[in-house]
């Protein structure tokens, strides 16, 4: 279970989570492990696609639950230059897993996903060399930029969220 692995792979992180996701619509179990990491002093950073998305309903859904993660020192990152589809987990400069499975219910329970998960140290490294290029062109979201959002984007967002599961 591709679910059951990223959250294994969370909860055993002692310093940094790095995700990259093309959806990213966490389920309430996966918020509860990425805001638990923070608590932990983990650094948690999160590249998302930005303007340029095929599933618009998707990305409403991902920013409609934005506010608890960066609360809770999440950092959430926009890709900008055009369509992003990565999907990554390094933990800890350690643990990489890279592969099909992006992060929401659809990938998580429906769809059949394959990842190759490496224990590697120079392979993570080489990853995390090829994120934070990714990051050199993403825009990062503060929370409030986030809850400065215009009140109908909001209202789009709560009504794209409750089709999360099915997303």
């Amino acid at each position: 279970s591709m679910h059951l692995m990223y959250l294994m792979a969370i909860a055993a992180a002692e310093r940094t989570i790095d995700l990259q996701a093309a959806y990213f619509v966490p389920d309430p179990l996966m918020m509860q492990a990425l805001q638990a990491a923070r608590h932990r002093g983990v650094r948690v950073r999160v590249i998302v696609p930005g303007k340029h998305i095929d599933s618009d309903t998707v990305r409403l859904a991902s920013k409609a639950h934005w506010g608890e993660l960066l609360l809770a020192g999440v950092e959430i990152h926009e890709y900008q230059p055009t369509m992003y589809h990565v999907k990554l987990l390094i933990v800890d400069g350690l643990w990489s897993s890279v592969g099909s499975t992006n992060f929401d219910a659809r990938s998580f329970r429906l769809n059949d996903e394959a990842n190759l998960n490496v224990y590697d140290a120079e392979f993570a490294r080489r990853q995390t060399e090829t994120f934070e290029a990714d990051l050199k062109q993403a825009r990062r979201i503060t929370y409030e930029q986030w809850e400065a959002r215009p009140w109908h984007e909001k209202l789009k967002e709560r009504g794209a969220a409750l089709f999360a599961s099915q997303l």
